[in-house]
């Protein structure tokens, strides 16, 4: 079912192009007539157009990925403010600063330097300065906040680029064709839909058409972000579960001395009951060495008997003088 219909557009005054005299030729497919000398946009092609926006920002925020909001003309930067604080997105309404994507560590340097001066006016380093420096650094800050607070969050570069008047954006359109970054663009009679991924032919000059198309894309942004946090609430408890079950099922074996821990399953328990039997063997091999010594002793004992033969021969020569 379309997000919205051919009456809403018409009321919105989405239809309304530029100047016959200030058309771009590769917008023909997109234009349905000329009346009055001003274009007339095919409301039903813009119809389709809005709804495979909106799919596709859908899918980058429910995968948790940034979109980056890009609006610096007058009637467009409030609407803009205002939509892209409403889903949590960063944007750029100010002056968009040259180098922004192609040079973003640059760019994250400043941002760190405004995080820098927030943390000494919170920790009491900022009172401690002199009053020139406190005024130089309060003025870097109120710039430094107007030009890239909206982006203070963006860690990494956006998933994609939503564009409100393409001529105007032109150098972040650039940037984000040379990295490779998607571009969702309202684009008018009077632009070039070439470099653009997802064109919605649309009038970008008036408010209230600005507002309607914003409100669309932002309420399917907010639906993905709603999806992808239900998501996780479910998968919460399905992994505490799985954790504790697994606990339940390993089986324990003590390690150290009071250390139980879970058994690996390549591991047997039968093992741990062998050990001890090669400790006990080994024993028998020094109770056999003392019955060697035992016969040793068995040789000085025959010794004596040849001494005590030898006191009988002198008792018989006496004898034998006295006759």
């Amino acid at each position: 079912m379309p997000r919205t219909n051919f009456e809403e557009l018409l009321d919105a005054g989405v239809h309304f192009g530029h100047l016959k005299r200030k058309w771009n030729p590769k917008m023909a497919p997109y234009i349905f007539m000329e009346k009055n000398g001003i274009h007339i946009i095919d409301l039903h092609k813009t119809v389709v157009k809005i709804d495979e926006a909106a799919n596709i920002m859908k899918q980058l925020a429910y995968s948790g990925r940034k979109i980056l909001f890009v609006a610096t003309k007058k009637q467009a930067k409030d609407i803009v403010a205002e939509a892209a604080k409403s889903v949590a997105m960063p944007y750029v309404t100010e002056r968009w600063p040259g180098g922004m994507l192609t040079n973003f560590p640059t760019i994250r340097k400043a941002v760190k330097k405004m995080n820098t001066i927030d943390k000494m006016m919170t920790d009491g380093t900022f009172e401690t300065l002199a009053k020139r420096e406190r005024l130089q650094i309060t003025r870097q800050r109120a710039k430094l906040e107007k030009n890239l607070g909206s982006i203070a969050d963006l860690n990494r570069l956006p998933a994609a680029l939503f564009v409100v008047d393409v001529q105007k954006e032109m150098n972040a359109v650039k940037e984000a064709v040379r990295l490779s970054i998607p571009v969702i663009a309202m684009v008018d009679t009077c632009c070039d839909p070439t470099p653009i991924d997802f064109v919605i032919p649309a009038n970008d000059d008036a408010a209230k058409s600005i507002s309607l198309i914003l409100n669309l894309l932002c309420t399917a942004v907010s639906e993905g972000t709603n999806e992808r946090k239900l998501e996780k609430e479910k998968e919460a408890p399905d992994m505490m579960l799985s954790t504790s079950e697994r606990e339940d099922v390993m089986p324990k074996r003590r390690t150290r001395k009071g250390a139980p821990r879970p058994m690996t399953t390549h591991e047997e328990p039968v093992a741990p009951v062998e050990e001890p039997a090669t400790p006990q063997e080994e024993p028998a091999t020094p109770q056999e060495e003392p019955a060697t010594p035992q016969e040793e002793p068995a040789t000085p004992q025959e010794e004596p008997a040849t001494p005590q033969e030898e006191p009988a021969t002198p008792v018989e020569e006496p004898e034998v003088e006295a006759q």
